[in-house]
């Protein structure tokens, strides 16, 4: 039987049955399972690199894809503006006016549809990471150290400051 008891292969039979590997044997092996590992690592490297381009690719197509619906957006509200210019209205203020007034309200929609937003400044505590201050005014009507006057406004795209206030 076997020179160790329990040193037995799958089949039941002893360890000392199987013939011993030569040490020529032992280094083939070993090299053949490192030339496997390193295929197998190169093959992984290969698949990163191409889903790195990939990657690459899909975030290329989603800016312009976004870039391309804010600036079709802006064309509609310029193709208005155009047409207001064209139109004959001669001498008449509040005609234009009025259609200024509709454009600026597409250019809103248009905005709001992005998520951009204004924000009031005017009364509110001065945030120098929200407002950008252009001169200091002592007022009655306004607390120190508050926005007296915008002369132009701030906007938001969600949470997250687009332009501050002036």
């Amino acid at each position: 039987m076997s020179d160790q008891p329990g040193m037995e292969n799958q089949d039941g039979e002893p360890a000392a049955a199987l013939a011993p590997e030569t040490a020529e044997e032992r280094i083939a092996t070993l090299e053949a399972e490192r030339n496997e590992a390193k295929d197998r690592m190169l093959r992984i490297a290969a698949e990163f690199e191409n889903f790195k381009k990939r990657a690459r690719v899909a975030q290329a197509e989603a800016e312009a894809n976004a870039r391309e619906r804010v600036l079709k957006d802006v064309l509609e509200v310029a193709d208005s503006l155009e047409r207001a210019t064209q139109a004959d209205v001669g001498s008449d203020a509040a005609a234009v006016l009025k259609g200024v007034n509709l454009v600026l309200r597409v250019l809103q929609q248009k905005l709001e549809r992005h998520e951009v937003r204004p924000f009031e400044a005017k009364g509110q505590p001065f945030d120098p990471r929200q407002h950008e201050a252009i001169s200091r005014v002592e007022s009655e009507d306004v607390p120190a150290g508050s926005v007296a006057v915008e002369l132009q406004k701030g906007y938001k795209i969600g949470d997250k400051l687009l332009r501050p206030a002036m």
